[in-house]
């Protein structure tokens, strides 16, 4: 009966351990692709282009990342992104959002 307790609290712990590492991971994609992609947005932005391309390069850039962009905006020159990556062993995705622009 021990042994199986035993066993049991082990097994218990690793798999609450596996959980946490999937929303770590999750969440550490949903910052990347969140920074990688308004840094891309906001270099578009200083290239010329208007606010909803600038969008869909940052959007297109985040996908390239694993991550879904949830909203996106622009305001002047800075781009606010913002994304979600799903978890593999959790129920809620993992959000992630990432600002770029000249500093004022």
């Amino acid at each position: 009966m021990l042994v199986l307790t035993l066993v049991a609290v082990v097994l218990a712990l690793s798999v609450g351990g596996l959980v946490i590492a999937s929303c770590l991971v999750a969440s550490q994609r949903a910052r990347v692709a969140a920074d990688l992609g308004s840094l891309a947005g906001a270099s578009a932005l200083q290239d010329g282009l208007p606010g909803e391309q600038a969008c869909s390069v940052a959007s297109r850039v985040a996908l390239a990342n694993g991550a879904a962009t949830q909203a996106c905006s622009v305001q002047g020159e800075t781009l606010d992104l913002r994304v979600r990556v799903a978890t593999a062993l959790w129920p809620q995705p993992a959000t992630a959002r990432g600002r770029a622009g000249p500093q004022p």
